[in-house]
């Protein structure tokens, strides 16, 4: 199915003469590594990874805590283990509410980064298509060859990280 679909989007661009036709511009951008060599996602990143530390450390305190209440139930008698024991389950249904939420903000966070991050990747690279000239830009993931005169990743990276740099 795909690869008729990808046969009938060729075929339109050459029978309409938007294809290859002499004098149109095309290029590609390896969108992955441009995203990954952004300075603004490397930053994003050391600050989610700030985060999921601080994360685990609140998380390991509450673990801690549910260890020692475990070794204090040793030590009591049966009336005392009892109120103990719905302590101890009362913080584990906390610790695991927590891991769930901590998951949840993280991977939140991390989808709008991702997102906006990808918004201002397509806004620098369709302003360069329109400064230099270019009637089509595409993402490497749709190709099966391009010639690397035409690949423009290294040139997106630099505009993105002077950008951000300012």
């Amino acid at each position: 199915m795909r690869k008729i679909s990808i046969l009938s989007l060729l075929g339109i661009f050459l029978f309409t003469g938007i294809g290859f036709t002499q004098g149109e511009k095309v290029g590609f951008v390896d969108l992955s590594r441009a995203f990954d060599e952004y300075e603004k996602t490397k930053d994003f990143d050391k600050e989610l990874e700030n985060k999921g530390d601080v994360k685990q450390g609140q998380r390991e305190k509450l673990v801690k805590e549910i260890r020692k209440m475990r070794d204090e139930l040793e030590l009591m008698n049966t009336r005392a283990k009892e109120t103990k024991e719905a302590d101890i389950e009362a913080k584990i249904k906390s610790l695991q509410g927590f891991d769930q939420e901590a998951k949840t903000e993280l991977t939140k966070e991390r989808d709008d980064m991702v997102r906006d991050i990808l918004k201002e990747m397509n806004v620098v690279i369709r302003e360069y298509g329109e400064q230099h000239g270019f009637s089509i830009i595409l993402n490497d993931r749709v190709l099966l060859y391009g010639n690397e005169a035409l690949n423009i990743t290294d040139d997106i990276i630099g505009i993105l990280n002077d950008s951000y740099r300012k």
